[in-house]
């Protein structure tokens, strides 16, 4: 198809990863397609006022009237997919979206790619070399589209300490529930009543059981938890707890002791971009749960992620912002090279994104209800340490700059914002698939920020929203961490790009939320 490269939308092969063949032209795959938001421009003068610190909020329903695709966009793919045989299988103007399915060569034909089975160590995936190319009728109204390529685009951050199996409670002296750590932390007293924390999930699932079962033990309510299916995906446990099972209860479960008043909502979605960002979308504009705050415990080096990508999330992080909602991200548990193996240094996304507050992590130790000490989480002899950088991709925001890393002056977003106990010997006791273990990882930290933020809101009456020009502006509401590394990072007084402005003293950041 003759046609024009869709910016930012070329691919690589995964690293090591080597075509066995073209796909199967009659398989049957699903692709979203992005199209361009209406009064763009209006939206962008909204973000600036937030980010400046203004805390104006629009409803759902005024944003998708206001912000949401045009008529004339939404019928102009439309008519494409028409035109090359694809169906309809969903269309929704808020998120922008216009869900295409059909066959694998339907799509090579009207997007101008060449779809290919590809086998690298991990696995095996279906993808593409290359930009997508558009027809000149969709030049200006398309800004990504996500799907073409399976590739698994993001890994749970969660690491365990004591092996699984028949583990009893307390596995570990130095493990802590939830509520204790909520506890150190000081946060505010409440149990979140009236909020709704969004759990973004890409595979796995938790058991009923389980839950009832954890919950009784720290003799807390059992929170209402609930599962919404995106592309097709679903709550289904593996039995494997090291799996994504692991991610889903370790998400689940801190959230839920801390704030089990709360609605608890699950978003499964496949791990691909595409699912990805569906999921993180369909919560967003959820009309029904509503969530104000939303957890992701997912991502991957931003060197794997394509520019359309990065740009469609961070625009969703953005519509959070307006909307009210705040989006607590993990920030990797590779340390300062996020897992890549080409010698440089990594920050992981989507937590890099200025609209979302990135969660590293500590080691937290304790005595007597009170933090004796709390350093830069870094086990060198398991390869665990929190992520933390500068970003390659998003410029320094306003409430950065002037902000310095072991690297120098902060030319771009530096990562993360905030942090909390993640180091798995000073874990969580979680329960997964019939048995108990420590848990850590910076996974720990964004359910465990989406649970004080959902205390916050419930008091208040009102959501947080955007929080990061907040806490920038206060960094005394935060316990500084001035000691320890991730790697080829720092901590010092001040931010550093470990652990952020540091590990929250509820009680304070609650203070500070207008």
């Amino acid at each position: 198809m003759p046609g024009n490269p869709l910016k930012g939308s070329e691919r690589q092969p995964i690293p090591g990863a080597k075509s066995v063949g073209k796909s199967d032209p009659s398989e049957r795959l699903e692709v979203t397609v992005l199209v361009r938001r209406s009064a763009a421009d209006d939206l962008q003068k909204k973000v600036k006022e937030l980010v400046a610190g203004g805390r104006s909020r629009i409803s759902r329903e005024e944003f998708a009237k206001r912000y949401g695709a045009a008529a004339a966009d939404l019928t102009a793919v439309k008519k494409f997919a028409e035109k090359h045989g694809l169906a309809i299988v969903q269309e929704d103007a808020s998120r922008r979206t216009v869900v295409l399915s059909g066959s694998v060569a339907q799509f090579n034909q009207a997007f101008g790619v060449d779809l290919q089975q590809f086998e690298y160590e991990g696995g095996s995936y279906r993808g593409r070399t290359g930009a997508v190319q558009l027809p000149p009728e969709l030049n200006d109204v398309v800004e990504g589209v996500f799907g073409l390529d399976n590739r698994p685009q993001a890994k749970p951050h969660f690491r365990t300490h004591s092996p699984h199996g028949n583990v009893h409670w307390k596995a570990q002296s130095s493990s802590f529930d939830p509520n204790q750590v909520a506890s150190l932390y000081d946060y505010p007293n409440g149990n979140g009543k009236g909020e709704c924390i969004g759990l973004i999930e890409l595979g796995g699932g938790y058991r009923p059981a389980d839950l009832s079962a954890y919950f009784s033990h720290l003799k807390i309510q059992l929170p209402k938890v609930s599962a919404v299916s995106v592309d097709h995906g679903k709550n289904h446990p593996t039995g494997d707890a090291n799996g994504p099972d692991g991610e889903v209860m370790l998400d689940v479960e801190v959230a839920g002791a801390i704030a089990p008043g709360a609605h608890i909502v699950a978003y499964f979605a496949p791990n691909t971009d595409a699912g990805f960002l569906d999921a993180i979308t369909t919560a967003i504009h959820d009309s029904k749960n509503k969530p104000s705050v939303i957890s992701i415990s997912w991502g991957g080096p931003e060197s794997g992620w394509t520019q359309q990508a990065m740009t469609a999330f961070d625009q969703a992080f953005q519509a959070a912002a307006a909307l009210g909602i705040t989006v607590c991200v993990a920030a990797g548990d590779d340390g300062s090279t996020d897992g890549a193996n080409d010698g440089a240094n990594h920050v992981d996304f989507p937590a890099s994104s200025p609209y979302a507050l990135a969660c590293g992590g500590t080691n937290l130790k304790a005595s007597g209800g009170s933090i004796v000490k709390e350093v830069v989480w870094n086990d060198g002899a398991n390869g665990g340490a929190t992520g933390g950088g500068v970003s390659s991709f998003f410029p320094v925001p306003p409430w950065q700059e002037g902000l310095k890393s072991t690297l120098g002056t902060l030319q771009n977003r530096g990562v993360p914002d905030v942090c909390g106990d993640a180091d798995p010997a000073s874990g969580y006791d979680i329960r997964v698939d019939g048995s108990t273990a420590v848990f850590g990882g910076t996974s720990a930290v964004a359910p465990l920020w989406a649970a004080l933020i959902a205390l916050i809101n419930s008091a208040k009456g009102t959501p947080a929203g955007y929080l990061n020009p907040t806490l920038y502006k206060n960094p005394g509401v935060l316990h500084d961490i001035s000691h320890g590394n991730n790697g080829a990072f720092s901590a010092s007084p001040g931010w550093d790009a470990c652990t952020g402005l540091g590990s929250p003293d509820g009680t304070k950041v609650a203070g500070v939320v207008a």
